[in-house]
C-alpha cells in the first residue's frame, strides 16, 4: 500500500527533451545543471523520487525539489537564480566622472589616459578604471588611422568600379592592377631558432638588406587568379612590359577592363600611347586616397602575411623565386574575393584584424 504525498506526474515535450539531453552530453555544461537534467529525464520515464535518487546518487529531497521546480517553471526552473553579490561601491557619479575625464580631457604628461594615471586622478583603483572602460568599450591606448578621399568624382568612380565587381560586362575580363614596390630581400644576422613546445619561433631583431624588387600584379576579379611578374625598377617602362604580358595572357576575343590607382607611372605618355593603340583595353581609375577599393591590394596583404613578412631571403633572386612560387601555388587553387560590405550593405561593419582590409575576404 502506497503512503505519503502523491507524486505529481511529470512529462517533457520533444523540445524540452532535446535541450535536457544536450545539457547532459555537452562537455562545457556546468555539472550541477547536467545533474538536474539527468534527474528530470529520469523522472519523465515514470520513476519514483526514491528510484531517481538511487539512480543519480542524490537525496530524495533533492529529486523532489527539482521535480517541483520543473513542473512550476519548466526549463528555466533548473537554472540558478541570480545572486545579489556584494553591493556596488562605485557610484553612478564616479562612473560618469571617469567617462567624462576619459573622453573630454588629456593628462598633463601624456597624449592619452592609462589606468594608472586615471586611477590617481579619480581616486579609484586601476581595476575599477579597467572595468568601467571595458563596460563602455573605451580603449584609450589604441589609435587607428583613416583618410577621406577628396576626389570630386569619388561617387562616380566608386559606382563604376563596384558595378564592375557586381556585374562584369559580357565577353570581358576585369583585372585589378597595381604594383607592390620596394619589396626588400632581408636576411637575419643570425640563424632562426625554430618553434618548440611552449616556445615561439625566435629571430634576431636586426637584418641584412640584399636589395629590392617590385611586383606587378593583375588580379582576375572573377576567378581570383593573378598575373604577376617582378622587375628590379619601378618605371613606366616596366609597367608597359607588364601590360604586354597582360595583352599576351588574355585571349584576343575578350575586352580587358583595368582597375588602377592614380600613380604617375600609369598616366605617362608611353602608357597612354600604348592604351590608345589597343582599343580593347578600358581603364578605370580608383578615387584618390582610396586604394582600398582595388581588390589586388587585399591580395598583396595576403602575400605579405604568408610569404614576405617572415621570409628570409639572401638575394633578390631568391626573393623573386619565392614570389613566383607563391603565384604558381595560389593560382592552382585560386578563389575570388568577396566584398562583405557589398554583399550585405545593411549588416554590421566588418572589423579589421591584423592590419588587413576588413571589407574583403577570400571565398
Amino acid at each position: 500500500m502506497r503512503t505519503g504525498r502523491p507524486i505529481a506526474p511529470l512529462s517533457v515535450t520533444e523540445d524540452q527533451r532535446t535541450t535536457l539531453q544536450n545539457w547532459v552530453r555537452r562537455p562545457k555544461t556546468a555539472q550541477a545543471l547536467a545533474l538536474r537534467a539527468k534527474i528530470i529525464l529520469a523522472c519523465a520515464e515514470g520513476n519514483s523520487n526514491g528510484a531517481v535518487a538511487r539512480l543519480t546518487r542524490v537525496r530524495q529531497q533533492t529529486v523532489g525539489k527539482w521535480r517541483s521546480r520543473f513542473l512550476s517553471r519548466g526549463l528555466e526552473g533548473l537554472l540558478d537564480e541570480p545572486r545579489p553579490g556584494t553591493p556596488r561601491r562605485v557610484s553612478d557619479a564616479e562612473v560618469e566622472k571617469v567617462l567624462t575625464t576619459t573622453l573630454e580631457s588629456l593628462p598633463r604628461d601624456a597624449t592619452h589616459w592609462s589606468t594608472r594615471s586615471l586611477a590617481n586622478q579619480a581616486g579609484l583603483s586601476r581595476s575599477t578604471i579597467s572595468r568601467i572602460w571595458r563596460a563602455f568599450g573605451l580603449q584609450p591606448h589604441r589609435s587607428e588611422t583613416f583618410k577621406l578621399s577628396k576626389d570630386p568624382l569619388f561617387i562616380d568612380k566608386v559606382r563604376d568600379i563596384v558595378g564592375l565587381y557586381l556585374n562584369p560586362p559580357d565577353r570581358a575580363l576585369v583585372l585589378c592592377v597595381d604594383e607592390k614596390s620596394q619589396i626588400q630581400a632581408l636576411d637575419r644576422t643570425q640563424p632562426l631558432l625554430p618553434m618548440r613546445p611552449g616556445q615561439a619561433e625566435r629571430r634576431s631583431h636586426d637584418y641584412k638588406r640584399h636589395g629590392t624588387t617590385s611586383l606587378f600584379a593583375a588580379l582576375d576579379v572573377k576567378t581570383g587568379a593573378v598575373i604577376g611578374e617582378c622587375h628590379r625598377r619601378h618605371r613606366s617602362t616596366e609597367f608597359r612590359k607588364f601590360l604586354d604580358t597582360i595583352d599576351q595572357s588574355v585571349p584576343a576575343s575578350l575586352d580587358v577592363h583595368l582597375i588602377m590607382d592614380n600613380y604617375g607611372t600609369h598616366k605617362t605618355v608611353t602608357i597612354r600611347s600604348w592604351l590608345a593603340k589597343r582599343p580593347r583595353f578600358h581603364v578605370h581609375f580608383t578615387p584618390t586616397s582610396a586604394s582600398w577599393i582595388n581588390m589586388v591590394e587585399r591580395w598583396f596583404a595576403t602575400l605579405t602575411e604568408k610569404q614576405i613578412r617572415r621570409g628570409t631571403h639572401r638575394s633578390v633572386r631568391q626573393l623573386e623565386a619565392a614570389i613566383k612560387a607563391y603565384l604558381e601555388i595560389t593560382n592552382q587553387s585560386s578563389r575570388p574575393f568577396v566584398c562583405e560590405r557589398l554583399a550585405n550593405p545593411s549588416g554590421p561593419a566588418p572589423v579589421s584584424r591584423g592590419g588587413l582590409d576588413p571589407w574583403m575576404r577570400s571565398k
